[in-house]
């Protein structure tokens, strides 16, 4: 009968699996791709994202005003080109193949990465410093994983920075003002990049297949 089939199935499913502990040991491992790759680094830049968004708004209360008001929008100043750009034009962007934006992400956030760095020593607040210290940690784990995704995909990894932000010799900020202006560029462009960034990886990963993901017994005999 078909309740006795079911009982049946039921009852050789239940001594299998009563018998899985005598096996050798069963591995379940994802064979880490390029998919699994895209979408750790995205999952990452979203994260860095959420952290910038805190770390912005008590560096700016740190900068004071006019810096932490809202509604300031200076002119980017000549001083600031040094600081990787993320305002091209979308279209442009987008036109683009995956290698070119992939490698000008690795360099832009290996350069922004530099200048925080050298920001985290500067300031005056301990609090400040460690906020400063765990994103810089943070964005270094996305610049060694923007780096896995352009080898899973067999991208050639661009150089990195040449040397330090500013070349020796370069002249100082002026002025307090100045360098606080310095300083407001450039978490103002790790704002746009790390939103460009993260509809880049966005994309990309609905182009590259998910993980494969395999059962592998691990036994002598087999």
């Amino acid at each position: 009968s078909p309740t006795g089939d079911s009982w049946g199935i039921f009852t050789f499913l239940c001594a299998a699996l009563c018998n899985l502990p005598a096996l050798p040991a069963l591995n379940c491992s994802e064979e880490l791709g390029a998919g699994q790759s895209i979408q750790q680094t995205y999952d990452l830049t979203r994260y860095l994202e959420h952290q910038l968004r805190t770390l912005a708004g008590t560096y700016l209360n740190y900068l004071g005003p006019p810096f932490n008001e809202p509604d300031f929008n200076p002119p980017r100043l000549a001083r600031a080109e040094r600081v990787p750009s993320a305002t091209v034009d979308l279209d442009l962007w987008r036109g683009l193949t995956d290698n070119a934006r992939l490698a000008a992400n690795y360099r832009a956030y290996s350069r922004l990465l530099c200048y925080l760095r050298v920001l985290d020593g500067q300031v005056g607040t301990a609090e400040l410093r460690h906020r400063l210290a765990h994103f810089c940690a943070s964005l270094q784990g996305l610049v060694l994983s923007i780096g896995g995704v352009m080898s899973s995909l067999g991208y050639p990894l661009p150089a990195g920075p040449a040397g330090p932000p500013a070349p020796p010799g370069a002249p100082a900020a002026p002025n307090d003002f100045l360098k606080k202006m310095d300083d407001f560029w450039l978490l103002k462009e790790l704002q746009t990049w790390l939103w460009r960034s993260a509809k880049d990886f966005n994309r990309l990963k609905k182009k590259v297949p998910p993980a494969v993901v395999t059962l592998r017994l691990e036994a002598r005999g087999f």
